[in-house]
């Protein structure tokens, strides 16, 4: 008789806690009554009926997932390999058990083929210059798809992108020949307004002798205040060309007829 009460009080526990089911904040669960969906239950403490009703959880917090890398040839047949990261959750756990085996894989491998396909219709420098726009529309792709199986896409961003040896070299030379061509433009430029701004100086010094004399006056100064400075006194060319004329004529007297 006593073995009896104990198989039956066995009996009533395993049925209870069949029968009592706890939800955390972030899950959700599914019931299914006699293999037809019958509704879904919050978090707390649920009941169903053993035998009868079997209830899934669903978690519904963003889950995260590695996009593996995948082999790609860019529009202008550049091959490269690109990874990315999937951000996504469940809003709707029913469609998310009914509408699709496993909605883990499905989102998987449709984000690898999404991957593949968008990145495969850009041009290598759009997808290295502008990746926000790629991302955005490879999530677009992947939410409106995974919508049937209750599933939202928030995010989705390429990770790395893997060149070839080769491209890397190229693209190296030619950022260094588009930085060398900036940096001729720039001195090019420079020397441009240098020389503007010493024919504007020229004009103003050229109708005033003397501020010419002044300015040299000026430059002599500054100059002298170096010890080790060597003072170089130029000869103004009207008085050389006063001298040449006097030896010249010197020449010509000495000459004979």
């Amino acid at each position: 008789m006593q073995s009896y009460w104990i198989v039956a009080a066995i009996a009533v526990v395993a049925i209870l806690k069949s029968a009592i089911k706890i939800l955390q904040e972030y899950e959700r669960g599914v019931v299914f009554t006699l293999g037809r969906l019958s509704d879904t239950r919050g978090p707390g403490i649920n009941f169903v009926v053993p035998f009868v009703q079997r209830l899934v959880t669903v978690d519904q917090r963003v889950i995260t997932m590695d996009v593996p890398s995948q082999d790609v040839i860019s529009k202008d047949n550049v091959s490269i390999k690109v990874n990315a990261v999937l951000y996504f959750k469940v809003v709707d756990p029913a469609k998310a058990l009914v509408n699709v085996e496993n909605y883990l894989v499905a989102t998987n491998q449709l984000a690898q083929t999404t991957l593949r396909s968008v990145c495969g219709q850009v041009e290598l420098d759009d997808l290295l210059a502008d990746r926000e726009k790629v991302n955005h529309r490879i999530q677009d792709i992947i939410d409106e798809r995974t919508d049937p199986w209750g599933v939202k896409v928030s995010m989705v961003e390429i990770k790395h992108i893997d060149l070839p040896q080769e491209m890397q070299r190229m693209m190296a030379q030619q950022a260094e020949a588009d930085r060398e061509r900036r940096a001729k433009i720039i001195k090019a430029d420079g020397e441009y307004q240098a020389a503007t701004k010493l024919r504007d100086a020229a004009d103003i010094l050229s109708q005033n002798p003397t501020t010419i004399q002044l300015r040299y006056l000026d430059t002599l100064r500054d100059i002298s205040s170096s010890n080790a400075a060597t003072i170089v006194f130029p000869m103004p060319l009207d008085i050389s060309s006063v001298l040449r004329g006097v030896l010249d004529h010197k020449k010509e007297q000495k000459e004979p007829a």
